[in-house]
């Protein structure tokens, strides 16, 4: 008996990495093929860029959003709902024939997506053996590191050789995939304890929450400052040909699926928070050192893999001290750590881009990278101190009482 129910609960684990799979195919995908879009619709690049931010803002908005909404219902159903959402409007996203339509359903797409990973990972955290909840959480976000490795390049591959479209009917026929692993392997799994959205939004005074929620979003933003500027780091500063970048961004997802399993480990071994900094403080010496690097072929690529690793061992304890931290709304504050894993991307991205508009060069993306980690690291250094201030004022009032 226990070993079915072992077995149960394996599967359920592969039906969120599955779904974690299209998501991050989805978001990263059109990176890759911005320029096809941008061609066919009869637009600037820059203007095919708004289809990166449409997504995000959906992220933002619908963590919170479709979690609440979802909160009256078991977690499977919901799951089996965001999938549906996430499928139709993905394939749909491959019919759009206009800037304005692409625009409007690239962000509807966006809106399962922080709810999905949110409720997935307190499901996985229910789902695992004791003790275990940090590795079931990093097999589910192994679909989403996955997907950069397999995913991404293989519907870059097809949506420039055939049809940008076609990147998108693939991200649809994996949505169908993860409905079935849904449907068929979660278990049902009783309603989360919850006294309505309304109340469940009081979890936001917390300032450990808020705390986390800048943590996330400027910390991630280190690596997405220098992701967001790979391909002109390989083809400008580097000197490769344009065909290598494809080859470096399958690095950087094999680095990241290195990352996720090496952040489960670590949150295992010290607290999340520690877990954090230790992520946090290698991803500033990385970024540093890629800025004298990246010149050298040889070396630059390594560094590829090696940011890409630092870069996501982060993904997991920040999700683990997020759900701590969220304590009775845990599948809101949950959703609310991918909302600000999506600013994290835009701002980093932003601020990235100053320099580089300056006439500073592309290893300037990496400094502001290393100096948005650095952050980070100092806001993590924060949390822990106030957390032990706090621990210490609960030990003396219970000493008196």
């Amino acid at each position: 008996m226990k070993n079915i129910l072992e077995s149960s609960h394996k599967k359920a684990l592969i039906a969120l990495a599955i779904g974690g799979f299209g998501i991050g195919m989805t978001e990263f995908v059109i990176m890759g093929i911005l320029p096809d879009v941008a061609s066919a619709l009869q637009i600037s690049i820059p203007q095919a860029g708004h289809f990166i931010a449409a997504y995000a803002l959906g992220v933002v908005v619908g963590a919170p959003l479709l979690t609440g909404i979802g909160s009256k219902w078991a977690p499977h159903r919901v799951l089996l709902a965001l999938m549906l959402w996430f499928t139709l409007f993905n394939t749909l996203s491959a019919f759009a024939g206009s800037y304005e339509s692409l625009l409007a359903v690239r962000f509807l797409s966006g809106l399962p997506h922080g709810a999905f990973f949110g409720i997935g990972a307190v499901v996985a955290g229910k789902l695992a053996k004791k003790g275990k909840a940090a590795q079931a959480i990093a097999t589910m976000m192994a679909g989403l590191t996955v997907a950069n490795v397999i995913g991404v390049p293989l519907g870059t591959y097809f949506g420039h050789e055939y049809h940008w479209s076609v990147a998108f009917l693939i991200v649809g026929l994996v949505g169908v995939l993860a409905l079935a692993s849904v449907y068929f392997w979660m278990p049902h799994l009783e309603k989360s304890p919850s006294n309505g959205f309304a109340k469940d939004l009081k979890v936001f005074r917390k300032p450990r929450l808020w705390s986390l929620i800048l943590l996330t979003t400027v910390g991630t933003g280190g690596f997405f400052a220098w992701y967001s500027y790979i391909a002109p780091l390989i083809t400008e500063v580097a000197g490769y040909p344009e065909s290598m970048v494809g080859y470096a961004m399958i690095l950087t997802g094999l680095g990241m699926v290195v990352g996720n399993f090496l952040g489960a480990k670590l949150t295992e071994k010290y607290a999340p928070m520690h877990a954090i900094l230790i992520a946090l403080t290698m991803m500033v010496v990385a970024l540093i050192a890629n800025t004298f690097l990246a010149s050298d072929k040889i070396a630059v690529l390594a560094m590829t893999f090696i940011i890409g690793v630092v870069g996501f061992s982060i993904s997991t304890p920040l999700q683990m001290a997020i759900i701590k931290a969220s304590k009775g709304s845990e599948m809101l504050g949950s959703s609310m750590n991918q909302s600000a894993f999506n600013m994290g991307n835009a701002s980093g991205a932003f601020l990235a881009g100053l320099p580089i508009a300056m006439g500073y060069g592309f290893t300037s993306a990496d400094l502001v990278g290393a100096a948005l980690a650095g952050a980070g690291a100092i806001i993590t250094v924060g949390i822990i101190l106030t957390g032990k201030r706090v621990l210490v004022k609960k030990r003396r009032w219970a000493v008196q009482h």
